[in-house]
């Protein structure tokens, strides 16, 4: 390994303050929002709040049969979130950094994709009365990525459950998030365009997104890195 290399590896490691206390990373499965959430925490020496997908005892079956798999699966990520989310709000907001790999927001906007007109009432019910004054980002980054990239990336994880995710059900995420991020407006907003970023093996890339997190004015922003 050469001494550039070596330096460039080491970058993520070097911990900074942030002028964000609260980011939250969204984007669809696959496009490695929980890898920066993770890398922006250790970076700003923050708290790592991660939706934890692992859990959800209901997530393989819907992977498997989406019919009668998706309203449990559902469920259980609402209470999830908003068990995390009320434990945000009983602690100070200022202490430190805090990072989430998730948005309460879109927990709708997977129900909407996910299922029927009759569990999405019921599913709606349930949302209303857990209905909580959830703590608002300072900074959200969406990230996106094409579904084939997406498929690819899915892929090499090499994760039984997620064998099943097919390109129709991708298709409708990107499109439902799309829709979704072209109205929002609660925080300041970055979309990053995600299909030739490597966070993992790639320092560079982080370095540029970072730079551009920590400049970023209020608003709607766009960042295309440059990759190589």
């Amino acid at each position: 390994m050469t001494k550039t290399k070596r330096h460039r590896s080491d970058k993520h490691l070097e911990k900074q303050s942030s002028k964000h206390n609260f980011i939250a990373v969204e984007g669809p499965i696959g496009v490695g929002k929980t890898t920066l959430a993770e890398k922006l925490a250790q970076t700003f020496q923050g708290e790592l709040v991660n939706e934890h997908e692992e859990q959800n005892p209901f997530l393989e079956r819907f992977y498997q049969d989406p019919k009668t798999g998706a309203l449990p699966a559902q469920l259980f990520f609402l209470f999830q979130r908003t068990q995390q989310l009320k434990k945000l709000i009983q602690k100070d907001m200022f202490i430190q950094n805090r990072v989430a790999d998730f948005l309460m927001d879109k927990d709708r906007l997977f129900a909407q994709v996910t299922l029927n007109p009759d569990e999405y009432k019921l599913y709606e019910q349930v949302y209303d009365n857990l209905t909580i004054d959830a703590p608002r980002p300072d900074l959200v980054i969406y990230l996106q990525a094409p579904v084939d990239v997406l498929l690819k990336r899915i892929r090499k994880r090499n994760q039984n459950m997620e064998f099943s995710i097919t390109a129709d059900y991708l298709n409708q995420l990107n499109d439902a998030y799309t829709q979704f991020f072209h109205y929002y407006n609660s925080s300041p907003l970055l979309i990053v365009n995600a299909s030739g970023m490597d966070l993992v093996n790639n320092e560079d890339h982080y370095q540029q997104l970072l730079t551009h997190i920590e400049n970023i004015k209020p608003g709607r922003h766009y960042f295309n890195p440059v990759v190589g």
